[in-house]
């Protein structure tokens, strides 16, 4: 059987409530058959001790002393719980009884011990009756049986147990339904929520879960739900932003390469036009190669897939590699490097991000260097870390534009230095790749006098 959510509740609700409703019906209805049996045995056994001072032994005779005085007693009132008495002897034969027995005779039970109350049947009429011994000088001489009529109680508790049968039926569909509407009335706020998530879509992402009032697990189920699609908000801002970004940055170099191809096309050219032609080809197929592979990058961090280890590396080492590569242009600037390194150059750190973050750090020092500039590598052990500081001397970066350094083609100021190639993506790789592998860097710079980088190795 297949239920809703509201409904669900309501049946384990009922299926708890009727179980203690039931429990609770049969200790009343224990509760009073036993307060009614107390009641009988303890009137049995009063009116048993009270008439056996009203006997007398002779010999082997028991008889009832005031037995006429309970004729007239008899003739005189209507008793609506008659008391049944009769003496027998000890060997079970009857020796007196009380007027209201007539012609009837009570059956003591033998098995019953002294002062056991017990049912059973006189005249096929239910009775409650119970024995005590009679005593002449310490020696058991018969018995007095008491009985009283258990019809009045049977009907008592017979329509007790009627009306509680009819109650519990009534009582749990009663339960059911108010269960039910209690149910609905406590998961109307996820019926919004479902309608409010149904209406969103990729068009729509604006609109967010009401919270309810309350501080329950609705409303944090609800702001769950809201910082979920902030989240989702932020990366389709960022994809949309990327895609543009990456498609703006990717149509430059097809431009030129187009261009450059159908001039070739245009007409018949010597073989030093077609090599410069080619040259300027390859350079923007390089061009769109590094876009390609930085893009790769990011898109993989961003979905925490890094790249696989290429294994460890000490940081002068990857310091002197990166150098090593760019002598070229260090020459062509006319820079002054500097690298000063204590013990911590050793450090260890993982040779393919160590290299991301110091290649694209001292290659943007080198490359934003003025002429003749210089550009100071320093690497020392501070508190256990190893702490890389990286200075040039070259054209900075603007107050207002360095909380956005770190952002995907953003370049600060890229009118004022158009001659230097570059894409935006070089920082967020940097901080992509610090983040990866626990490393911290801390960017300071003054446009006009040069830029100050602290990387922080664990």
């Amino acid at each position: 059987m297949k239920l809703n959510f509201q409904n669900r509740i309501a049946f384990y609700y009922l299926i708890a409530t009727s179980a203690i409703s039931l429990l609770v019906f049969g200790f009343i209805y224990f509760i009073v058959k036993s307060t009614v049996y107390e009641s009988l045995d303890k009137n049995l056994t009063f009116e048993a001790n009270k008439h056996l001072l009203e006997i007398a032994v002779e010999e082997d005779t028991i008889f009832f002393t005031h037995k006429k005085e309970w004729e007239e007693i008899e003739h005189r009132e209507v008793q609506i719980n008659p008391v049944f008495l009769q003496l027998m002897g000890l060997r079970g034969q009857v020796m007196d009884k009380s007027p209201n027995l007539k012609g009837d005779s009570l059956v003591m039970n033998q098995l019953a011990s002294i002062d056991e109350h017990y049912d059973t049947k006189l005249n096929n009429r239910p009775i409650r009756q119970v024995h005590i011994e009679i005593k002449e000088n310490g020696k058991t001489k018969g018995y007095i049986v008491a009985a009283l009529p258990l019809e009045a109680s049977i009907m008592v508790l017979s329509n007790l147990m009627k009306t509680l049968l009819i109650l519990f039926p009534i009582s749990t569909l009663l339960l059911f339904f108010i269960s039910r509407y209690l149910a609905g009335k406590s998961i109307a706020p996820i019926a919004t929520i479902i309608n409010t998530t149904n209406s969103i879509t990729k068009n729509n992402l604006d609109e967010r879960v009401a919270l309810p009032p309350y501080r329950d697990e609705i409303y944090e189920l609800s702001t769950s739900i809201n910082g979920l699609l902030d989240r989702i908000g932020e990366a389709m801002e960022r994809e949309k932003q990327f895609t543009s970004d990456a498609s703006h940055e990717l149509r430059t170099p097809l431009a030129s390469l187009r261009g450059t191809l159908e001039v070739l096309v245009r007409k018949k050219r010597n073989i030093e036009d077609y090599e410069e032609k080619i040259h300027d080809s390859l350079n923007e197929v390089d061009r769109m190669s590094k876009i390609v592979e930085q893009l790769l990058f990011l898109a993989r961090n961003a979905q925490n897939k890094p790249a696989k280890e290429q294994g460890m590396a000490a940081v002068t080492v990857l310091v002197d590699e990166i150098l090593g590569r760019h002598q070229k242009l260090i020459r062509s600037k006319e820079l002054g490097v500097s690298l000063n390194a204590d013990q911590s150059g050793d450090h260890m750190v993982p040779y393919y991000y160590g290299n991301l973050i110091l290649d694209n750090v001292v290659n943007n020092a080198i490359k934003y260097s003025q002429l003749g500039g210089k550009v100071e590598i320093r690497i020392k052990e501070e508190a256990g870390y190893c702490h890389c500081y990286i200075k040039d001397e070259g054209l900075g970066i603007k107050e207002e534009d360095l909380p956005s350094i770190f952002n995907p083609f953003f370049r600060s100021q890229p009118l004022d230095h158009k001659e230097i190639n570059g894409n935006g993506l070089g920082l967020s790789i940097v901080k992509k790749a610090a983040d990866a592998i626990n490393a911290k860097i801390d960017i300071h710079s003054k446009y006009g006098e040069g830029t100050w980088v602290h990387i922080v190795f664990e």
